[in-house]
């Protein structure tokens, strides 16, 4: 009865065991193509979904804050507030459930809830893609291309090769990233990255990966190793934002302040914004002004030429400055990573576009035709090609499965394996015996220098095959035919001469 605590608990439990299963036989089935794979990710994600929500109510009803659950528990062993009645709570329990079952008839009936979770395994969540992504094949950047070459830290480049330079953002001078723009910039296209990457690879826990970037980050960042991060210095002369200030409460006047030293006292002015040119005395003299006088305060002649706002915004950067900028390397370090984790489909998208750019509209329309015409016929294809076979027998004339029955006839479950062959495996008996005849073997064997007679059958060790040859070598050389006392020749009288004789004879003239 599902108004109790503890029907609600266990009916809990038994949502996310059936929901385990289901997940695991889904990922058991094989996906044909990409839109399948994306589909049962995003089923398979939905599932995980629900089994977190349900685990978070079940965390809640143990953590039993409002003593509900524990209620229950000492209700039903008849605790009550008067004292410890058993009988008297089992009525009380028994009159609510046929109070419940009167007031809902269809409970009664016993409902196979494995079918409506069967079901689920059917569904195709919705997952939106542009036709230029064409299902997640590809990305669509260029709405973030066209950003790029308006803006001042891009330049004006073909879309296939922003493809190929958007993912280095270090090699775009660190002036030009102090801007809004930029900041904008970098911000939709790491917002894109990771809508996309979540709409591909759903399975993926995207939290964890960017904490580890994070923490990574954080330590290159401190170290001032991150990649087009290195220094903190910028142009003309002005200073890291790790610059150790000069403490101007120490000197008393100018003369003290000159004994620092020139370059000393340049670095210092240029860090303030200040102009960082004259002599030993002129550099004194203005950096002493700022010790009574705020920067905001100074007359403009003392600044370098258009110094006074950086100074407010980011030459010598205040923190809030600083802070932006580690905001803008933190998303181009997790845009690089997305990049990395993507890299297959932005070189997939790079070859498209530059097959797309050498053919022309018609031949475009028939190839996108070619492929939907094609992605529809494998579809219905692999319906009707599901064959259940968990024994992995062999396919008959038909397409399917032989009979078990004359798998074991045949032997087809014995290995065989042929050394001559290349180890190559023959399955069953007949296979093994037909395969001395064929190409394979007779290669084999014509690489050895041994001719593929009878007598070599049943042989598959090249070690066996070559002492079985030497042997037949040995026998018929004792055997040979010896034309000298074997090939015999007739004189003018009719006698016969083997050849050594007949020549002794005729070279004494006898003959």
């Amino acid at each position: 009865m599902s108004s109790t605590l503890l029907e609600v608990t266990r009916a809990a439990h038994e949502e996310v065991e059936r929901l385990e299963r289901l997940v695991v036989k889904d990922l058991q089935t094989e996906p044909n193509s990409n839109k399948d794979r994306l589909v049962q990710s995003h089923r398979v994600r939905n599932m995980i979904d629900t089994i977190n929500d349900t685990t978070e109510r079940l965390i809640e009803i143990y953590e039993d804050k409002d003593n509900a659950r524990k209620d229950e528990i000492a209700a039903l062993g008849g605790q009550t507030a008067t004292g410890t009645n058993v009988f008297s709570s089992f009525y009380d329990r028994l009159k609510e459930i046929r109070e419940y079952h009167r007031r809902h008839p269809s409970a009664r009936v016993a409902v196979d809830a494995s079918e409506d979770y069967e079901n689920l395994l059917k569904e195709e969540p919705l997952v939106e893609f542009s036709g230029e992504e064409a299902y997640g094949r590809y990305l669509d950047l260029h709405e973030l291309y066209n950003q790029y070459i308006n803006s001042k830290f891009g330049k004006e480049i073909e879309y296939s090769a922003y493809l190929d330079v958007f993912s280095r953002p270090h090699e775009i001078h660190r002036k030009l990233k102090m801007t809004r723009q930029y900041r904008e910039y970098i911000e939709k296209l790491l917002e894109y990255l990771i809508y996309f990457f979540q709409r591909t690879e759903p399975l993926q826990d995207l939290d964890r990966i960017f904490s580890k970037v994070v923490a990574d980050f954080e330590e290159q960042w401190v170290t001032s190793t991150l990649q087009g991060w290195e220094t903190e210095g910028q142009e003309n002369g002005h200073v890291p934002a790790q610059h150790s200030e000069l403490d101007l409460d120490y000197y008393s006047t100018v003369e003290e302040l000159m004994e620092v030293g020139s370059e000393r006292l340049k670095e210092e002015l240029a860090a303030k914004g200040l102009k960082s040119g004259g002599t030993l005395q002129q550099r004194a003299e203005r950096l002493f002004l700022t010790k009574h006088t705020p920067l905001d305060k100074l007359d403009k002649k003392h600044f370098a030429k258009g110094a006074r706002g950086k100074e407010q915004n980011g030459v010598a950067p205040a923190p809030q400055e600083v802070g932006n900028l580690k905001d803008i390397a933190l998303m181009e370090a997790k845009m690089k990573k997305l990049c990395d984790l993507l890299s297959e489909t932005i070189e997939r998208t790079i070859q498209n576009v530059q097959k797309k750019q050498a053919l022309t509209y018609e031949e475009m329309e028939a190839e996108r035709e070619e492929q939907e015409e094609t992605q529809v016929d494998t579809e219905s294809d692999d319906e009707e090609q599901q064959i259940y076979n968990p024994l992995k027998l062999p396919m008959g004339w038909d397409g399917k499965p032989i009979p078990y029955w004359l798998y074991k006839l045949h032997g087809l479950g014995q290995e065989f394996k042929c050394e001559i062959c290349g180890n190559y495996s023959y399955w069953g008996r007949r296979a093994f015996e037909r395969h001395f005849k064929e190409w394979r073997h007779q290669h084999g064997m014509r690489c050895l220098g041994i001719p593929n007679t009878k007598n070599f059958n049943e042989i598959t060790s090249i070690e066996e095959a070559k002492e079985l040859w030497k042997k037949i070598q040995e026998r018929q050389g004792g055997i040979k035919w010896r034309p000298e006392l074997e090939e015999e020749y007739e004189d003018k009288e009719g006698n016969i001469y083997n050849k050594k004789t007949y020549t002794d004879l005729q070279r004494q003239g006898l003959i």
